[in-house]
């Protein structure tokens, strides 16, 4: 049974450009779905469609259906989403930087119902324990991620969305976040949707995943599945000649290929 389901869904920004262009996605409950692409794909804004936040940027969805758990979800304000179990770590640690550790999580509101996780947020992240008095603003780089999931899981989701993970990250943080975030999903039972520019760190931790270029999914599939395909291996894994290209010289070489194969 699919948690989350995009049908046909379509994004349009100030009521001209569109961003996201007719997708269509599903999310089993308890799965780690994985969206891969490059800068500029619309992977950012389907989550933000998803989680409510895409109206704040002048934007809305103007075709097709974002469906969770059966209900009708999309263009609803965000704290509407977020009090039906769907909450959204975004791009780039945003936190309260003036707040504490502590404060930032004790912010989150949990959704009506659900078994208040914010005592668990010290249990899945240690590392934050000795930093609960410390403002947000002085934290690494590894250290925001963490209290920005942390503050994301004491909302007392059902479905976690979460926007490049690894971004400007060292390998071994990304690894231990990833591993945190495993742990999450096998302890509580939780639906994750990640959207990831590393496609091999998003392929390791995945059951599924959908590929997005210039606002469309242009492949799916198994994690196994998408490491045998040439186009992911030439331009996401960085294991064929294409890799080895100028930027230009690649745009101009995925334009001249039949994506779809």
């Amino acid at each position: 049974m699919s948690a989350l389901k995009l049908e046909k869904v379509e994004v349009a920004y100030h009521r001209v450009i569109t961003a996201v262009q007719g997708i269509s996605l599903e999310v089993p409950a308890g799965s780690i779905v994985a969206i891969l692409g490059t800068n500029g794909a619309g992977k950012t804004t389907t989550l933000r469609a998803i989680s409510g936040f895409v109206g704040l940027d002048d934007a809305r969805v103007t075709e097709g259906s974002i469906a969770w758990r059966g209900e009708r979800i999309e263009n609803r304000p965000p704290h509407e989403i977020t009090s039906r179990g769907i909450a959204l770590v975004p791009e780039r640690s945003k936190v309260f930087e003036n707040l504490s550790v502590a404060e930032n999580i004790e912010s989150a509101v949990a959704r009506p119902g659900a078994p208040r996780l914010a005592d668990a947020v010290w249990e899945y992240f240690p590392a934050l324990v000795p930093l609960r008095a410390r403002e947000a603003g002085y934290l690494s780089g590894g250290e925001r991620q963490m209290l920005a999931i942390g503050t994301a899981l004491a909302c007392s989701p059902r479905l976690l969305l979460v926007d490049e993970l690894s971004q400007g990250l060292a390998p071994l943080i990304v690894d231990e976040l990833l591993t945190r975030l495993q742990r999450i999903r096998k302890d509580l039972g939780m639906t994750l949707l990640l959207v990831e520019q590393n496609a091999a760190i998003a392929l390791d931790v995945a059951d599924y995943a959908y590929v997005m270029e210039n606002g469309r999914i242009v492949l799916d599939g198994t994690p196994d599945k998408l490491r045998a395909h040439q186009d992911v291996q030439e331009f996401y894994l960085g294991t064929g000649s294409a890799a080895r290209r100028s930027y230009r010289d690649v745009k101009q070489y995925r334009r001249s290929r039949r994506w779809y194969g």
